[in-house]
């Protein structure tokens, strides 16, 4: 690679560590999803070396980059120089950064519903120029930014919106005129989203039942305890949770909203622990972790938002294009693995013998299985352990 030295020496070790995961067929498949969901741009460890004055280390840099790397080359030249890529979950814009620092001709459009985060990340950034453009959306608003089929509507998004949507930025002319390098989703609630403490996402401070990633649109938690009935509550709870005890938190809830409507996060926490019996308590992790993360997914309605992105994000790679998921809880997972599986299939009818002209599959997976953070990248960044990464690559065009 033809960008700085320091960057070159960075991403070529990063890559030597994930061609030997990619090549091992026995990566690790995913944890449970009762491990804590680890943040988009997580808070540095003491001492980091990406932490810096945005305090908050993007995680596995290294190996993000790595995986991205032979996509920008593929499609522009060593320096990045007629390649974009997507990052569509722009966060604190630490992967943006790097990405725009190693490959100094790359473009890139950031993508995130949350105008805080935004804004912020569009001050980081506005020292590489036109290089990089900021949308606000949910990443499903993919399809509208870049012009590719697929297209759902997204609340809060108006595709129309030239001052939110500007067609003639030029990362955003390139994208729709030769397509994606790469795109990168790194899944989950930022760290910048969890240290806003009034904004109800972390259960060890109390706040306003919040947890909207964009607080002007949807539903917040408290609607969603107040309003749900007890089945959709044990279902929310269950499914996106995996809370064991999703019945009984339920009926304590319905007990509890016909005193007082619940509001504060403390009110929610003090329910759990009650609801939630001593011994799981003690072996279970902290009695809040599910509950909170399953109103999370259900207020944002990620899962949806996945699901509609992860089709839009292929057909968006040009040839050589690669797209990374970071996930963080198995349901996350076993969607992008479920797409991805379907991508690398032939086309040709079973019970032939030959592999029919045109029927070879578009796409190959880089990574085989989920890998995960090796104990060195978890060291510099605890918050990498529980994630899992998938990477495909298009091979051949529509």
């Amino acid at each position: 690679m033809s960008a700085s030295a320091a960057a070159s020496s960075s991403a070529a070790n990063a890559a030597n560590s994930s061609a030997a995961n990619a090549a091992s067929s026995s990566a690790p498949n995913a944890a449970s999803s009762s491990a804590p969901n680890a943040a988009s741009d997580s808070a540095a460890a003491p001492g980091d070396r990406k932490s810096g004055e945005h305090g908050h280390v993007p995680v596995l840099l290294d190996r993000v980059t790595a995986l991205l790397e032979p996509g920008i080359t593929a499609v522009g030249s060593p320096d990045g120089t007629g390649a974009v890529v997507v990052d569509g979950t722009l966060g604190a814009g630490g992967h943006a950064e790097h990405l725009l620092e190693t490959f100094p001709g790359l473009h890139l459009i950031g993508l995130d519903r949350d105008a805080a985060a935004l804004t912020s990340a569009r001050k980081r950034l506005a020292r590489f120029g036109d290089r990089f453009v900021g949308v606000q959306t949910r990443f499903d608003g993919l399809a509208d930014v870049i012009g590719v089929d697929g297209a759902v509507a997204v609340p809060g998004f108006d595709p129309d919106d030239t001052a939110n949507l500007d067609p003639q930025a030029p990362a955003i002319a390139l994208a729709r005129d030769v397509g994606l390098a790469g795109a990168l989703f790194d899944l989950g609630v930022s760290s910048m989203q969890l240290d806003q403490v009034d904004r109800g996402f972390a259960y060890r401070v109390d706040a306003p039942l919040d947890m909207r990633m964009d607080p002007t649109t949807g539903p917040t938690a408290a609607d969603v305890l107040n309003g749900y009935s007890h089945g959709d509550l044990a279902r929310i709870l269950s499914t996106y949770g995996d809370e064991r005890f999703a019945g009984r938190i339920a009926t304590a809830v319905l007990r509890e909203r016909e005193k007082e409507p619940f509001s504060t996060s403390g009110r929610l926490v003090e329910l759990l622990y009650d609801a939630i019996p001593a011994a799981s308590r003690r072996t279970g992790g902290h009695p809040a972790k599910r509950t909170f993360q399953a109103l999370r997914v259900e207020v944002n309605r990620e899962l949806e938002a996945l699901e509609n992105v992860l089709p839009m994000t292929c057909e968006g790679l040009a040839v050589g294009g690669r797209t990374v998921y970071m996930s963080y809880q198995s349901l996350e997972d076993r969607l992008v693995k479920r797409e991805f599986a379907e991508r690398v299939k032939s086309t040709t009818p079973a019970g032939l013998p030959m592999e029919l002209p045109g029927h070879e599959p578009k796409f190959r997976l880089i990574t085989r299985g989920a890998v995960k953070a090796d104990a060195r990248e978890i060291e510099d960044n605890p918050r990498a352990a529980p994630v899992r990464v998938r990477c495909i690559e298009r091979t051949r065009p529509n």
